[in-house]
């Protein structure tokens, strides 16, 4: 595990939480890089039978320490906004490993990857593959394109992150699909290397990736037989992580559906996942301030708050919290911060030990999608975060400085 518990004391890899929090204050995100690395190299190994490129997906932390720890793994990156690519270009990940996906391309963006590299264009609508052949044609190159096609399955994960059904914005329906493959002849600037699919985030079933998985294969197949040369097969990511009670996919069996799936194709594969690799890998270390006592619940009052993790009011997602051990509190007890909305929400209805103000807590799970989505609001300034490894710890980003947040504002002269 990234984080311990023992004697009172909390502890990431060999350094005591309570010495970061001296160091760098609270709140502050802190990574273990030896949890990263260990969930790499397990999905690595399960794929060892398998020719695959494993492409992290950007958006889950785009910390460039992250970045730096995974591209020194042979990772690619999975990148959707111009920023996430000079992020994975300036953590020296090969432009030939980098994908870009995303249903909002704009054609500056087009141009500056076609300009820079990149192994492939994760194209998700019509009108998209429209505007980059004229991107393409207008700076004189060729598009390498992947085809994300929505096969209308269910991800059976949070319908906010469910990414493969027909009524989501993601991907372009088979049938499209297939009438676009039978015109792509009239792209000239456009070649046409692979297929891609990606169907949700937070999956601990296999099922729906399998049937995923096989409508991808069957329209591989086709292409193939008729003439295509694809280069290779992009199969997402999405795999769950365990936060509470959820049972984590097994990699051996995820290797297996990819092995009797994709294999007979012949064609190297993609994987891009992002919270698998990140997600309990983080914590973010809060302090308490104030102790309120209610009728029906205790509220445990701390520094960190919705704007530093926000997946708790946006999801109704459950993180768990390390503190002090011993006696359950009588009351349930909801962890809040400061930020003046009802929403404001860190863990609710906990049975939790008692906790006193001042006292350390961990907010468990918060590696992945989690200071990538922090806000600056009711001025609050942006988190530090620190990286583990071994017995030492690196500030990876320093807290937001509150003058600068503020001095960002332009006040017209005449105000």
């Amino acid at each position: 595990m990234a984080f311990t518990i023992d004697k009172q004391e909390l502890s990431c890899e060999g350094v005591r939480l309570a010495d970061v929090a001296d160091a760098y204050g609270t709140p502050t995100f802190v990574y273990s890089a030896k949890h990263i690395e260990d969930r790499y190299n397990a999905l690595a190994a399960a794929l060892s039978d398998l020719e695959f490129t494993i492409c992290y997906a950007v958006k889950a932390n785009s910390n460039q320490a992250v970045l730096s720890l995974l591209s020194n793994l042979n990772a690619g990156a999975d990148v959707v906004s111009i920023g996430e690519y000079r992020r994975a270009r300036r953590a020296n990940i090969p432009t030939n490993k980098i994908v870009f996906a995303g249903v909002g391309k704009t054609r500056e963006e087009m141009a500056e990857a076609l300009l820079g590299g990149l192994l492939q264009f994760n194209v998700e609508s019509i009108a998209e593959l429209n505007a980059l052949n004229e991107v393409a044609a207008k700076i004189g190159s060729i598009a390498p394109v992947a085809l994300r096609i929505n096969p209308d399955v269910d991800a059976k994960t949070h319908a906010k992150i469910t990414t493969g059904k027909a009524e989501n914005k993601f991907g372009i329906p088979l049938t499209e699909t297939r009438d676009l493959i039978a015109d792509i002849a009239a792209y000239p600037n456009i070649r046409l290397e692979s297929l891609a699919v990606h169907i949700g985030s937070q999956l601990t079933d296999l099922e729906p990736y399998e049937t995923a998985y096989q409508i991808l294969a069957d329209m591989a197949h086709s292409l193939i037989t008729g003439g295509h040369k694809l280069k290779r097969i992009d199969v997402g990511g999405g795999l769950g992580v365990k936060y509470d009670q959820e049972v984590e996919a097994d990699l051996s069996e995820y290797a297996r559906i990819l092995t009797k799936t994709f294999k007979p194709l012949g064609l190297p594969l993609v994987l891009e996942p992002g919270r698998f690799l990140v997600a309990n890998a983080g914590g973010l270390l809060t302090r308490s301030i104030f102790i309120k006592e209610g009728q029906k619940k205790r509220f445990v009052i701390t520094d960190a708050a919705m704007n530093d993790l926000i997946r708790p009011a946006l999801y109704d997602a459950y993180h768990g919290i390390q503190g002090p051990t011993g006696e359950l509190h009588q009351l349930p007890t909801d962890v809040v911060g400061p930020v003046c909305e009802t929403g404001d929400v860190l863990a609710v209805g906990r049975n939790l030990p008692v906790i006193k103000s001042g006292e350390l807590l961990l907010i468990e799970g918060a590696g992945a999608y989690a200071a990538v989505m922090g806000s600056t609001y009711n001025t609050r300034p942006l988190p530090a975060e620190v990286l583990v490894r071994g017995n030492r710890f690196d500030l990876i980003r320093p807290r937001q400085d509150l003058d600068m947040l503020i001095n960002a504002d332009l006040v017209p002269k005449d105000l």
